[in-house]
C-alpha cells in the first residue's frame, strides 16, 4: 500500500528519485511547506539574492554538467524574477526544471497577495509548464517536468504548486514509466536524407562544417572531429558551439558571424556545401540573408524540425539527435582530397589573423584573455554580455565541449557571474571563470555573497572600460560618437566591492601585472574579482555591420 504523505513531502522524495543533488533557491510564504521539508532533507539548498540568479545558476550548472538545472522561488515577484533566467535557458535550449510557490488554490484569479499568473507569462519560454491543481498529480507532473525538459532539444519546463496542494495529504507513488501523447523527439536521422547527404558530402569541392550548441547537447564532438578529418573540410562554430571542435585543431576556423573571424566568413561564403549540425542559422550568423552562401548547398541536420528551413533554406534536411546521424553519416564516406580548398583557407588565416594593438601601451583586454588562456586553457569559462562576450570567445581558444558557457539568443548581462556558481557547483574540480564587462557585472554582482557563503571559489576577470562597451562601439561607428547613457562614470571600486563581500579583490591597470593577478586569483581558495583596467574605447574586430554580408567586414586597422 502507497504511503500517505503531504505534497511537500512528495515534492521532495520525488526530486530524490531524479537524483537532484542542488537547487538553487529564495523561499517565500507560498512556499514555505516545501522549504520546511526540505529543511530536513540531504538535498543542497543554495540560497541566493535575487531569483533571476537562482534560473542562471540552475542554466550554468546545467551546461557545465550536462545534467537537469533545479532552481524554485516563491509566487508573485519571486516567480516573475525568474523569467529572465527562464527565457534565457529556453532561446539556449538549456535543460531546467523551475519550481514556484503559489497563492492556494481557492484563491487563484481573486489578485491575492503576491499572486501572478505566472504559468500564463511563461508559456511562450518553456517547452511546458503545469499548475498542479490535484496534489495526487505532483508526482507525475515532475516525473514529466524532468522528462520533458532534459530529451528532445531541451529547455526549461516551469512547475507552478499552490500552497494548498503543498499541504494536502496523498498516497505517494512515484511513475515508473511515462507515456506523453504528441511529444515523441525523433531521434535516428531518415536513411534515404543520410545517403542524400552522403552523395553530397562526396560531391562538394568546398565544404564547410557549420557546428553549433546541438553537438555539445547530444554529445556529437567526437563524431564531428572524426567527420571533419574523414572528409578534410574546415569547421566554424557557433557562439554555443564553441568547444564542439577543438579551436586549436588545424581544421578549426573559429567562430563564424558577425564577430568571427574573417577566414570562418570568407569560406562560409564561398563554400559549396554548408553541413550544419546542431546550428539554427540566426541573424547574427547570417548577416544579410540573400548574400549568405549564395552558392552553397545546405545539409541541416537538427532535433528540432521547427529549426530546419526557418532562417536558411536546406536541400537535404535530417531530423534527429546529431550523435546517431553523424555516426550513420561517417559509415558512407570515404576520403577526399581537397588541397585547393584548404590551402585557400589557409592563405586567409595568414593574412587575415585576429589583430590588435600589441604595442602594451595600453592594458588591452584581448591580451588579457589571451593571458587567461595561456594560464588556465582547461577552465571552464563563462561570459557576461557585449564586448567582454565577443573577446572571450575570440581569443579563448576551447579545446573541449561543456567549458564555453555563454548567453547566446537571448544575450543577457548579468548571466555569467551566477551561471559560472552554477558550473562549479556541477563541477566542483574544475577551475571556473567569469570573463564579464563592468557594466554586466553589476547586474548580479549581489551573488558575491552566495559564492562567499557557500565556499565557492569561482573568479571573475572584470573587462573595466567605465562603458557599457558594445552599445559605445555601436554609438563610435554608427551613431557619429554620440555617448548616449553608455559612460559608466559612477561605477564601484570592484576590489574593494569583493573584500566587502568576504572575496579577494585585486586591481590590475598595466599589462606586467595581468599574469601574477591571475596566479593569485586562481590559487586563492576564496572567490576573486579581478578588475582590470582596460583601454576605455576598445572596440571588438572583427566586425559585420547589421544587415551586411557576413563578408563586408569592418577591421582593425593598426
Amino acid at each position: 500500500m502507497a504511503r500517505k504523505v503531504t505534497g511537500a513531502e512528495a515534492f521532495v522524495e520525488c526530486l530524490r528519485k531524479e537524483n537532484v543533488e542542488v537547487i538553487f533557491g529564495l523561499p517565500g510564504g507560498a512556499i514555505l511547506p516545501i522549504y520546511d521539508e526540505l529543511y530536513d532533507s540531504n538535498i543542497r539548498h543554495i540560497l541566493v539574492r535575487h531569483e533571476q540568479c537562482a534560473a542562471h545558476m540552475a542554466d550554468g550548472f546545467a551546461r557545465a554538467t550536462g545534467r537537469t538545472g533545479v532552481c524554485m522561488a516563491t509566487s508573485g515577484p519571486g516567480a516573475t524574477n525568474l523569467v529572465t533566467g527562464i527565457a534565457n535557458a529556453y532561446m539556449d535550449s538549456v535543460p531546467i526544471v523551475a519550481f514556484t510557490g503559489q497563492v492556494p488554490t481557492s484563491m487563484i484569479g481573486n489578485d491575492a497577495f503576491q499572486e501572478a499568473n505566472i504559468t500564463g507569462i511563461t508559456l511562450p519560454i518553456t517547452k511546458i509548464n503545469y499548475l498542479v491543481k490535484d496534489a495526487s498529480d505532483l508526482p507525475r507532473i515532475i516525473k514529466e517536468a524532468f522528462y520533458v525538459a532534459s530529451t528532445g532539444r531541451p529547455g526549461p519546463v516551469l512547475v507552478d504548486i499552490p500552497k494548498d496542494v503543498q499541504t494536502t495529504k496523498i498516497e505517494f507513488e512515484y511513475p515508473k514509466t511515462l507515456e506523453l501523447r504528441g511529444y515523441k523527439p525523433t531521434i535516428g536521422g531518415h536513411p534515404l536524407q543520410i545517403k542524400r547527404a552522403t552523395k553530397a558530402i562526396m560531391d562538394a569541392e568546398r565544404p564547410i562544417i557549420y557546428a553549433g550548441g546541438g553537438v555539445i547537447i547530444s554529445g556529437a564532438h567526437e563524431e564531428l572531429r572524426a567527420l571533419a578529418e574523414l572528409i578534410l573540410a574546415p569547421v566554424t562554430t557557433t557562439l554555443l558551439g564553441k568547444g564542439a571542435f577543438s579551436e586549436t585543431h588545424p581544421l578549426s576556423l573559429g567562430m563564424v558571424g558577425m564577430h568571427g573571424t574573417k577566414y570562418a566568413n570568407y569560406a562560409m561564403t564561398e563554400t559549396d556545401l554548408i553541413i550544419a549540425v546542431g546550428a539554427r542559422f540566426d541573424d547574427r550568423v547570417t548577416g544579410k540573408l540573400d548574400a549568405f552562401a549564395p552558392n552553397a548547398k545546405v545539409v541541416h541536420i537538427d532535433i528540432d524540425p521547427a529549426e530546419i528551413s526557418k532562417n536558411v533554406g536546406a536541400d537535404i534536411p535530417i531530423v534527429g539527435d546529431a550523435k546517431n546521424i553523424l555516426r550513420e553519416l561517417i559509415k558512407g564516406l570515404r576520403k577526399r582530397p581537397r588541397a585547393e580548398w584548404l590551402n585557400k583557407i589557409e592563405k586567409w588565416k595568414k593574412e587575415s589573423p585576429l589583430r590588435y594593438d600589441r604595442s602594451g601601451k595600453e592594458l588591452k583586454p584581448q591580451f588579457v584573455v589571451e593571458q587567461i588562456y595561456e594560464l588556465c586553457p582547461d577552465a571552464i569559462i563563462t561570459t557576461e554580455v557585449g564586448q567582454n562576450q565577443m573577446w572571450a570567445a575570440q581569443y579563448f581558444k576551447c579545446q573541449k565541449p561543456r567549458t564555453f558557457i555563454s548567453s547566446g539568443g537571448l544575450g543577457t548581462m548579468g548571466y555569467g557571474f551566477p551561471a559560472a556558481i552554477g558550473a562549479k557547483v556541477g563541477c566542483p574540480d574544475k577551475t571556473v571563470i567569469d570573463i564579464a564587462g563592468d557594466g554586466s557585472f553589476q547586474m548580479t554582482c549581489q551573488e558575491l555573497a552566495t559564492a562567499v557563503i557557500n565556499d565557492i571559489p569561482v573568479k571573475v576577470a572584470i573587462l573595466n572600460n567605465k562603458f557599457l562597451g558594445m552599445v559605445r562601439q555601436w554609438q563610435e561607428l554608427f551613431y557619429g560618437k554620440r555617448y548616449a547613457a553608455t559612460y559608466l562614470d559612477t561605477s564601484p571600486d570592484f576590489a574593494k566591492l569583493a573584500e566587502a563581500y568576504g572575496a579577494l579583490g585585486i586591481e590590475v591597470t598595466k599589462p606586467g601585472e595581468v599574469k601574477l593577478a591571475i596566479e593569485e586569483a586562481v590559487r586563492s581558495d576564496k572567490p576573486a574579482v579581478i578588475d582590470f583596467k582596460i583601454a576605455p574605447e576598445e572596440n571588438v574586430f572583427p566586425m559585420v555591420p547589421a544587415g551586411a554580408a557576413i563578408n563586408e567586414i569592418i577591421d582593425y586597422e593598426g
